[in-house]
């Protein structure tokens, strides 16, 4: 099987910070060209390991599988990338299988989805998205076997073919820079220009402790941790609490100056893990027993997606991540009083993740950028979207995630992937991306081509 297909033409997202400026609204809207129409598709991935395994939801990754999709006009192409969580996606049908199998259901919808493609006209990737979405859903079903897939499989495993979409429809259009990309009822939830982007350090079950310290060290101050340990209800709270206080025991004389009264911050990820609001209460009394309120800037995702219980007493800012999978469940979240909506368009695609930030922005709900141990093109991508988000309030700068360089063995050889390696927003500096006004000019470089995968393809 040839695995070494994978990236190149992507586009760039990853956060803003601190000194931010609004764009003016006034600029008119470039004409978008009539329907663009698929002539040709094609599709590969490469295996990139893990360091260590990478445990959340209750269980570990070993690999993270590196797709790249191609999408032909008869005047243009793009190649759009994505990273496949299967465990994220659906953590019951990856326990379900080994680890490669379940990797290749989602590839294996990719294609589908790629064959679907080809038969539907679009004027703008939303319009591509919104007419697969059902049908790519009911493949899933078929291939899986799981009348209740999560949609979140379905979506991971539309992210390549929407990521191509997206350069395709900029090519098409002749646009040129990122803003004229995002259709025009989506800009005013993404106007804003932020010079700095603060990135949070994620801390899985096993990382050690002392990495946890050399990463304060290096300037890291907000410290995500991964929670929701395996184990029952109880033992769970008992192990996050106790991991949460040994962390905080190693971390309680560092300082920083990018928060208020200069603390390390502590962000908590469930990933729906706990079951009941009264067993995260547990967790959040022992939190307060031990010191820590101050600290702790959010907890994401908690609950699993059924559960609908009210949030906005806890004492604590809510996220919302996996359960805000599309406009409607993002608004439900909200009214059960969560106070901030996690974007994950390296997870969700980018067409629907523009959608659930409109509605964000119409509430007044804070959001940030939540990685999926993307590779260095989609930090990239993600760059874009979290750099034009309004400053995350507690904070006054954006907010991001990224940890690809913590987990992946070959991180720094996909470094070398990038069409703007040497770039001086590429590297995070004293925990926060500088971005200035070359990363606007060129959208971090996601319109440039990477060689690495348009060579790939063209061995195909």
């Amino acid at each position: 099987m040839d695995r070494r297909k994978f990236l190149a033409n992507s586009a760039i997202l990853t956060i803003g910070s601190r000194v931010y400026k609004t764009l003016g609204m006034g600029k008119s809207a470039p004409s978008v060209a009539d329907l663009i129409r698929l002539t040709a598709t094609a599709s590969n991935f490469e295996r990139e390991k893990l360091r260590i395994p990478f445990g959340f939801k209750g269980g570990y990754l070993t690999e993270l599988w590196q797709t790249a999709v191609q999408l032909k006009t008869d005047r243009v192409s793009g190649i759009g990338l994505a990273t496949q969580s299967v465990l994220y996606g659906d953590a019951d049908l990856f326990a379900a299988y080994s680890e490669a199998a379940a990797n290749s259901l989602m590839f294996a919808l990719t294609e589908k989805a790629l064959h679907l493609a080809k038969d539907i006209p679009f004027r703008t990737p939303v319009d591509l998205f919104e007419r697969l979405l059902p049908a790519v859903t009911n493949e899933a079903v078929s291939l899986t076997g799981k009348k209740d897939i999560n949609p979140n499989f379905v979506l991971n495993a539309l992210v390549s073919l929407d990521n191509a979409a997206w350069l395709v429809y900029a090519a098409e259009n002749g646009f040129k820079d990122y803003e004229q990309m995002i259709p025009e009822i989506y800009r005013p939830a993404l106007s804003t220009h932020n010079s700095k982007i603060g990135v949070m350090f994620q801390v899985s079950y096993k990382m050690p402790v002392q990495d946890i310290v050399k990463a304060a060290d290096e300037g890291y101050f907000i410290i995500k941790i991964k929670t929701g340990q395996p184990g029952t209800q109880q033992e769970m709270v008992e192990k996050d609490a106790a991991r949460i206080k040994a962390i905080h025991d190693a971390l309680r004389l560092k300082s920083t100056p990018h928060t208020k009264h200069n603390r390390i911050l502590y962000t908590l990820d469930c990933n729906g893990r706990y079951e009941k609001k009264s067993t995260l209460q547990q967790l959040i009394e022992q939190i307060k027993g031990n010191g820590l309120m101050d600290h702790l800037l959010l907890i994401e995702e908690p609950f699993p997606e059924t559960n609908d219980e009210y949030v906005g007493d806890l004492g604590v800012r809510i996220a919302a991540d996996e359960s805000a999978n599309n406009e409607e469940n993002t608004l439900k979240r909200i009214r059960q009083g969560y106070k901030a909506i996690v974007l994950k368009a390296v997870a969700k695609t980018l067409s629907l993740t523009f959608r659930i930030v409109k509605v964000a922005h119409a509430h007044h709900i804070p959001c940030f950028c939540s990685d999926l141990t993307v590779n260095p093109i989609l930090v990239d991508w993600h760059k874009n979207l979290a750099a034009r988000l309004l400053p995350f309030p507690e904070l006054g700068i954006g907010m991001m995630e990224t940890n690809g360089k913590e987990n992946y063995m070959g991180w720094e050889t996909m470094k070398q992937y990038l069409p703007a390696r040497d770039a001086s927003w590429v590297n995070a500096k004293q925990g926060v991306f500088e971005l200035d006004d070359s990363f606007y000019q060129t959208a971090g470089g996601i319109f440039r081509p990477s060689d690495h995968y348009v060579e790939m393809f063209r061995k195909t």
